[in-house]
């Protein structure tokens, strides 16, 4: 795609705006490191257009607290107050989603995973964000407690100009065919290779 031109230009019935608006299924997938800071980067700009933003971070422990989630929720705040923006929402299965709070233990992540979906499901189906970021969802699909076929079928059929970006290692060949746009991060160089920890303002 030189100067941001495609390549060609397909026999669909559809004008070069239509064409340009479609909502977009997103897949960031791959063994390094960038994955979720690509998404949360996309929801920088979906916020900067004034879209409803929402962020279901699935697998990531209720105390890992990230720098995004941080500036995510005071822009939300700064839309709440001035108008700017857009809403933002954020949600951790790892906290208990925040329209169920279950009880239980690690043991029942699978139930909260499949929880999540559920609403997702429900909020494509109202049209109700413009950007869903679904942090490290390939892993639930992966083990089993989220449907593949349910996800693809869902994500295709969604209505109205909603675009879901998804992350995390091992994307479902499914899932890769039915996306718009995927990203593979693949390892060139890591500080960790020369014995460097995560550190702040790059791992969180």
């Amino acid at each position: 795609m030189p100067q941001g031109q495609p390549e060609r230009v397909p026999d669909d019935g559809l004008t070069t705006r239509q064409r340009r608006n479609r909502p977009l299924l997103i897949v960031h997938t791959g063994p390094m490191k960038g994955k979720s800071t690509a998404a949360f980067g996309l929801a920088l700009r979906g916020w900067n257009q004034g879209w409803s933003i929402a962020v279901f971070q699935f697998v990531k422990s209720a105390r890992w607290r990230v720098g995004e989630e941080s500036a995510m929720l005071a822009l939300g705040r700064l839309h709440e107050q001035t108008g700017e923006g857009g809403p933002v929402e954020w949600h951790k299965m790892g906290a208990g989603w925040s329209w169920s709070r279950r009880a239980g233990s690690e043991a029942d992540h699978a139930a909260d995973a499949l929880d999540g979906w559920l609403e997702i499901k429900r909020r494509l189906a109202a049209g109700r964000h413009g950007l869903y970021v679904l942090d490290e969802f390939t892993y639930p699909m992966k083990w089993g407690w989220v449907d593949v076929s349910d996800v693809v079928r869902t994500l295709r059929d969604r209505p109205g100009h909603q675009h879901v970006v998804i992350t995390g290692r091992d994307a479902d060949p499914r899932l890769v065919e039915a996306a718009d746009l995927v990203v593979e991060m693949t390892k060139v160089k890591h500080p960790m290779d020369a014995g460097q920890k995560g550190q702040r303002g790059i791992e969180w």
